[in-house]
């Protein structure tokens, strides 16, 4: 199974949205956020070459010198999610042989930057992230509902509480 940086981010932000997105159920294209989402990232960093995709695995939102890989963002509501999603970034380019400083996670609405740097230990947890992810890909029926404020504003809500 590919691994791609959008599964790693479900991940982190819930199992029953990346069991959806692994069963390819993908409501997200209706959704209202992830429309501000694009529109966000159409319209901001103009100058830069944006949507850097390797591999179709990772998809880069652009790369400075080939050091420092950028990432935009609407909001902090899921920053963790982001922060792994880009963790996951570097690890899949340091697996290719290419070196990257750090990342940026870019947050244009609220004028903010968040530094994220790849560690031994955040290694370590990509890889049993990974094996989990294939895990959840093979289970017949979906995770339970995690019950969160974020859940309301989900393409899925109607899926898990309706």
């Amino acid at each position: 199974m590919k691994i791609t940086g959008l599964m790693v981010y479900y991940y982190f932000v819930c199992h029953k949205k990346l069991w959806y997105h692994l069963k390819n159920l993908n409501l997200e294209n209706e959704s209202e956020n992830v429309g501000i989402g694009k529109l966000l990232d159409e319209t901001t960093y103009s100058k830069e070459n944006k949507h850097i995709s390797i591999d179709n695995v990772i998809n880069i939102d652009f790369i400075k010198r080939w050091e420092i890989l950028h990432d935009i963002k609407k909001s902090k509501s899921i920053e963790e999610a982001g922060i792994w999603q880009m963790k996951y970034y570097i690890y899949y380019l340091e697996k290719k042989g290419i070196l990257i400083k750090k990342g940026m996670i870019d947050y244009p609405l609220l004028k903010q930057r968040k530094e994220v740097e790849l560690s031994d230990d955040d290694r370590k947890i990509i890889e049993q992230v990974l094996v989990e992810i294939e895990e959840i890909g093979k289970k017949e029926k979906a995770p339970d509902n995690i019950n969160s404020k974020i859940c309301k504003k989900c393409a899925f809500y109607e899926f898990c509480y309706c």
